[in-house]
């Protein structure tokens, strides 16, 4: 497998060696060794998950305090998706910011989010089918969310039609979660990442 870290630190896209013949194509799509060994941390799964959503629909902004959180692996099996990863450690040099990958299922690639950053998506075909391997089980007393909509985050989602949850639209600005006391801190997220670092 490459590795390269994107724009927001803590986020890396994992790009798999293909296998392609006559009846089709064949990769590894996770490998807990190679991962482990290019990251210098533990990255146990505990659960997985997998949604299939049509075109337009967002599923985010989400993210779990800190400790424990959730490292999140995030594969598109069939179709396309646009993924973003979003700092909204406070006290990191990108708070506010954001980065994408379009990633594909004919494409085998991965993104791996680090404990402490916000995660979303918006499907860009239809029955789009992302997986996701995560470090933590769902705790949904320590589960939040953003405005996919935040005038001050500024996602561009691609498309003009989109398809949000209730649950999601009224969730708070990165402004009014900061005010409430509701976001990580970048250097507890680091001394959490640094517990299970080697």
């Amino acid at each position: 497998m490459e590795i390269n870290e994107l724009k927001i630190s803590g986020s890396w896209l994992i790009t798999h060696k293909k296998f392609d013949d006559s009846r089709g194509f064949f990769y590894e799509s996770f490998k807990s060794e190679s991962l482990e060994s290019a990251l210098k941390r533990k990255f146990t799964v505990v659960q997985a998950n997998t949604s299939v959503s049509k075109k337009g629909a967002v599923r985010g902004i989400h993210y779990a305090l800190v400790p424990p959180s959730q490292a999140k692996y995030v594969q598109c099996l069939q179709g396309e998706v646009r993924d973003f990863v979003i700092d909204i450690r406070k006290g990191s040099g990108t708070f506010g910011e954001y980065d994408f990958i379009d990633l594909k299922s004919d494409h085998p690639q991965a993104v791996f989010i680090e404990e402490g950053l916000a995660h979303a998506f918006v499907a860009l075909s239809d029955d789009a089918l992302v997986a996701y391997l995560v470090s933590a089980p769902y705790n949904p007393e320590r589960e939040k969310a953003i405005n996919p909509l935040d005038m001050d985050l500024n996602i561009d989602w691609v498309l003009p039609e989109l398809h949000i949850s209730e649950k999601d639209k009224i969730a708070p600005s990165l402004k009014e979660a900061e005010s409430l006391g509701l976001l990580p801190e970048f250097d507890e997220c680091k001394k959490f990442i640094n517990s299970i670092s080697f």
